[in-house]
C-alpha cells in the first residue's frame, strides 16, 4: 500500500474515526510463529551498511543538506500513511488506534522533521592554540549504528533511532521487538520509496537473543543503541565491551516517583497521576508507578484514583471509546499478574482491579494499590502493566530521600503550587527527567536519558547528536600565525 487510503467495499476511508468504524480486528493470542535466524542475515546487514558507509560512496558524499531532504521526504511519506502504520501499530501491540494515530505517528513525523533541520547544521570550530599552527575540529559519523529497539513504542523509537543517525551520516542496522515486527517492516518500504541509497538502512528482525545477541558482538558495528529492560542492557554493554568496544547508548527500566503534595490542584494530580501510570498499559519505561501523596490528602487522593481507574475502558483497541488494550504477550500477562498478587500477599491494600478480564486477550483490569510499603515488590520492581501504587508520606525531606531510594533513575515528578517546593524536589531526584505539574511531558526538542540503572547517553534534542558523531581534531603547521 501507498496510500493512507483504505479501500473498503463501497466507499474509500481515509478518516481515522471513520476508519475505525469499519474494521472488525480484535488482536487476540496467536500460537507461537518460528523464525528461522542464521547470524549470516546479521553479517549480510553489517557487510551492507559497511559498504554504504565507504569513503566515496554515494552516502559519504552527499551533500548534509540533502540528507536533511530525505529525513524530510520520509516524514512526508509517514504522514501519507499515518493512517496504516497506526493500523499496523494497533494490530502489532494492542494499543488503542487512537492513541497510535495522534500520539506515537505524530511523534514519529515530528523527530523526522526536527532531525532533518539538523542536518546541515553540524559542525565544528577553530581553535587558538599555541605556536604557528591552524587547529580546528569537525563532527564526523561514527560509521554502522546497531540498534535494538523495544515493543511498547515500535514506530516512534525507530525513529528515535534512526533519525539522529542517519542526520549525522551514519549507516544503520536496526532490529525491532520480535513481538512488534509490522510497521518497522513497513517503515522499510517507505524509506526506500523516500530515495536513500542502498545499504544506509536495514531492518532485521530477530529474536534477542540470536538478532541482538549478534549486532551487540558484531566487529562490523560501531556504535549500539538499545531501548528496553536493564538486564538486557547489561547483557549489551558486556558484549560491546568483549567485542571491539563499541559505543554504547542504553536506555533502560524505571521505578519512577510522582510526588504529589497537599497544595496541589487535587483533580488534574489525580488526573496526571492516572495517566502517568495507565497510558500504553502501563508499558511505559516512564511510568510514574511510586505516586508519593501528601498524608493530609492521602485518603481524598486514592478515593478518586480508584473512581479514575474504575472509569477506565478496556476493550478492542479499534474502538474509539478504548483508552486501554491488551497487554503485549502471555508473558508479560503473567508476569504482571504474578506482581499483583504478591502485593495482595505482602499487605498492600488492593482497591480496584487485580484480575484478568474474562475475555479473549491478554486483558488485565486497571489497578489500584493503597498501604503501599517501600519494601514490597511491587513498590520496587518495574511491573510494566497497568497499576498503580499509591504511597503515603509526610515532610518534604522524606518524600525525596524515598522517591531516590532505588537503582533506576529514569523520570520523576512533583505536584505543587508552590514554586520553592518544585524547584527543591526537582534539584534534588537522581533521575534524567523531572517534570512539575505534568508528567510524560517528552518533546523531540529536550534530551531524554537516565541517571544510575536506568541507561546512559541522551536521546533527542541537540544533546542526541553527540550520541552519533565522533569530533576529530586537525592541526597544521602554518609559516606565521596572526591573530
Amino acid at each position: 500500500m501507498t496510500s493512507s487510503k483504505i479501500e473498503l467495499p463501497g466507499e474509500v476511508k481515509s478518516d481515522p474515526a471513520a476508519l475505525m468504524a469499519s474494521l472488525q480486528l480484535m488482536p487476540s493470542p496467536v500460537p507461537d510463529l518460528e523464525i528461522k535466524y542464521t547470524k549470516a542475515d546479521t553479517d549480510k546487514a553489517v557487510q551492507a551498511a559497511r559498504l554504504a558507509f565507504t569513503l566515496g560512496s554515494v552516502w559519504r558524499r552527499m551533500d548534509a543538506s540533502e540528507r536533511g531532504r530525505l529525513l524530510d521526504k520520509l516524514a512526508d511519506l509517514v504522514e501519507r500513511d499515518r493512517t496504516i502504520l497506526a493500523t499496523l501499530e494497533s494490530v502489532n501491540g494492542g494499543k488503542p488506534f487512537l492513541q497510535a494515530f495522534y500520539v506515537d505517528l505524530q511523534g514519529v513525523i515530528k523527530t523526522l522533521r526536527y532531525f532533518a533541520g539538523w542536518a546541515d547544521k553540524i559542525h565544528g570550530m577553530t581553535i587558538p592554540v599555541d605556536g604557528d599552527y591552524f587547529t580546528f575540529t569537525k563532527h564526523e559519523p561514527i560509521g554502522v549504528c546497531g540498534q535494538i529497539i523495544p515493543w511498547n513504542f515500535p514506530l516512534l523509537m525507530m525513529a528515535w533511532k534512526i533519525a539522529p543517525a542517519l542526520c549525522c551520516g551514519n549507516t544503520v542496522v536496526i532490529k525491532p521487538a520480535e513481538q512488534t515486527p509490522l510497521s518497522s517492516l513497513y517503515m522499510g518500504a517507505l524509506i526506500k520509496e523516500a530515495g536513500f541509497p542502498p545499504g544506509v538502512v536495514n531492518i532485521l528482525p530477530g529474536y534477542g537473543p540470536t538478532a541482538g545477541a549478534a549486532i551487540a558482538f558484531h566487529m562490523g558495528i560501531d556504535k549500539v543503541a538499545f531501548t528496553g529492560s536493564t538486564e538486557v542492557g547489561k547483557l549489551i554493554q558486556e558484549a560491546a565491551g568483549r567485542s571491539n568496544l563499541k559505543r554504547v547508548t542504553l536506555e533502560l527500566g524505571g521505578k519512577s516517583p510522582n510526588i504529589i503534595f497537599a497544595d496541589a490542584d487535587l483533580d488534574y494530580a489525580v488526573e496526571q497521576a492516572h495517566q502517568g501510570v495507565f497510558f500504553n498499559q502501563g508499558q511505559c519505561c516512564t511510568a510514574g508507578s511510586r505516586v508519593f501523596v501528601e498524608e493530609s490528602i492521602y485518603d481524598e487522593f486514592v478515593r478518586k484514583s480508584v473512581e479514575r481507574a474504575k472509569r477506565r475502558i478496556v476493550g478492542n483497541p479499534f474502538d474509539p471509546t478504548t483508552e486501554q488494550g491488551p497487554q503485549i504477550d502471555k508473558e508479560q500477562y503473567s508476569k504482571i499478574l504474578a506482581l499483583i498478587q504478591s502485593g495482595i500477599s505482602e499487605g498492600a491494600k488492593l482497591e480496584c482491579g487485580g484480575k484478568a478480564l474474562g475475555r479473549k486477550g491478554f486483558y488485565i483490569e486497571p489497578t489500584v494499590f493503597s498501604n503501599v510499603k517501600d519494601e514490597m515488590r511491587i513498590a520496587k520492581e518495574e511491573i510494566f502493566g497497568p497499576v498503580q501504587q499509591i504511597l503515603k508520606f509526610k515532610t518534604m525531606d522524606e518524600a525525596i530521600e524515598r522517591a531516590n531510594s532505588t537503582e533506576y533513575g529514569l523520570v520523576a515528578a512533583v505536584f505543587t503550587r508552590d514554586i520553592n517546593k518544585a524547584m527543591t524536589v526537582s534539584a534534588a531526584m537522581h533521575a534524567g527527567t523531572v517534570w512539575i505539574n505534568c508528567y510524560n511531558a517528552l518533546n523531540v526538542q529536550s534530551p531524554f536519558g537516565g541517571f544510575k540503572m536506568s541507561g546512559n547517553g541522551r536521546e533527542m534534542g541537540e544533546y542526541g547528536l553527540r550520541e552519533y558523531s565522533e569530533v576529530k581534531t586537525i592541526t597544521m603547521k602554518i609559516h606565521q600565525k596572526n591573530s
